[in-house]
C-alpha cells in the first residue's frame, strides 16, 4: 500500500507533464507574463506548434483566412486556452501509451476525460455564463491520478477496477487495494503543476457528495459534466455512473429545459472537439 504522496513521488520519477506545460501554468499565474513569453515557450516544442496551428485553422473556429504564424495563433487563442491545448496534447500521448485489454482502458479513459472537459466548458459558459477555460482544464485533468495508479501499481489498480460494480464508488475499491485514490493523487499532482486552487479542489473533490454544493463552482460543474457524459456512455469504466450531490440534483431538475438543449447539442460539440486531436 502506498500513500498519495508516495504515488506522486514515484510517478514524477517515471513520467509527468512536460516542461512546456508546467511553464505555461507558471506564466499564467504571473501577471507580468506577455504574449511574447508564451510564444517563446511554445516555439520550444515543434509538435505543439503544429497542433496549435492545426487547432486555430480547424473547423472548430471556422476562420475565413488561415493563420500561419505562431504569434497570431497565440494571440487568437489567448493564454488560458493555449494552456488547455498544451495540457490536452500532453495527456493524449500519456493516456494512449499502452494497449489495455480488460475492463480498464487508457483509450477509454482518454475519451472520458476529453468528453468531460468539453462538457464542463460548455456547462460553465452556457448554464453559468462564466469563462469555461478552467472548467475545461478540470475535466481533462480530473482522472489523471488513475494513470499514476495504473503505472505505479498496475495489478492492484486493475483489481480495484474489476471489483467496481456499476453502483459502486471506484474510490472505495482504490483505497482498499491501493491505500489511496485517484482524487487524492490528482490533487497533489495538480499542485505540482501549478494549477489554481479551485482547479486543485475540483480534482480532489469531484466524487465527494455534499449537502452544500454550489452549482456554479468548478467542483460542481465537473460533477455535473461527469454525470451527463456518463449517461451518454462516456464513463471511464463500463456502465459506472458518477452520482450527484443533492443540491446538484435539484439544480438539474429546476433547469431541465436548458440542460435538454445543451445535451442535444453535446454530441456535435464533442465530435468537433475530438476531431482536433485525431491522429
Amino acid at each position: 500500500m502506498l500513500t498519495a504522496e508516495q504515488f506522486v513521488k514515484k510517478f514524477k520519477d517515471a513520467k509527468t507533464l512536460p516542461y512546456v506545460v508546467t511553464e505555461l501554468s507558471r506564466m499564467i499565474a504571473d501577471d507580468n507574463s506577455t504574449m511574447k513569453d508564451f510564444e517563446d515557450i511554445i516555439k520550444m516544442d515543434p509538435t505543439m506548434v503544429a497542433r496549435l496551428l492545426r487547432l486555430v485553422n480547424s473547423a472548430f473556429y471556422g476562420l475565413s483566412q488561415p493563420v500561419t504564424s505562431i504569434s497570431r495563433a497565440v494571440a487568437f487563442l489567448g493564454m488560458r486556452n493555449l494552456r488547455s491545448m498544451a495540457v490536452t496534447d500532453a495527456l493524449q500521448n500519456i493516456f494512449k501509451e499502452r494497449n489495455d485489454p480488460g475492463i480498464f482502458s487508457r483509450k477509454r479513459l482518454w475519451l472520458h476525460c476529453a468528453v468531460v472537459s468539453t462538457c464542463s466548458k460548455i456547462l460553465a459558459e452556457r448554464i453559468f455564463a462564466i469563462n469555461g477555460d478552467d472548467a475545461y482544464l478540470c475535466g481533462i485533468l480530473h482522472d489523471f491520478g488513475k494513470i499514476a495508479e495504473e503505472q505505479i501499481e498496475r495489478e492492484a489498480f486493475l483489481a480495484a477496477c474489476a471489483a467496481c460494480k456499476p453502483t459502486d464508488s471506484l474510490i472505495e475499491h482504490e483505497r482498499h487495494f491501493l491505500g489511496t485514490d485517484h482524487c487524492a493523487i490528482g490533487y497533489l499532482l495538480s499542485q505540482e503543476w501549478g494549477m489554481s486552487t479551485p482547479i486543485q479542489e475540483a480534482i480532489r473533490d469531484h466524487h465527494t457528495l455534499t449537502e452544500d454544493a454550489v452549482p456554479s463552482s468548478l467542483t460542481s460543474i465537473l460533477q455535473i459534466a461527469q454525470y451527463i457524459t456518463g449517461q451518454l456512455g462516456y464513463s471511464s469504466l463500463p456502465d459506472v455512473i458518477s452520482p450527484l450531490s443533492p443540491p446538484l440534483v435539484l439544480h438539474l431538475q429546476e433547469n431541465m429545459a436548458e440542460y435538454k438543449v445543451l445535451i442535444d447539442d453535446l454530441p456535435e460539440e464533442i465530435a468537433k472537439a475530438l476531431s482536433i486531436y485525431e491522429n
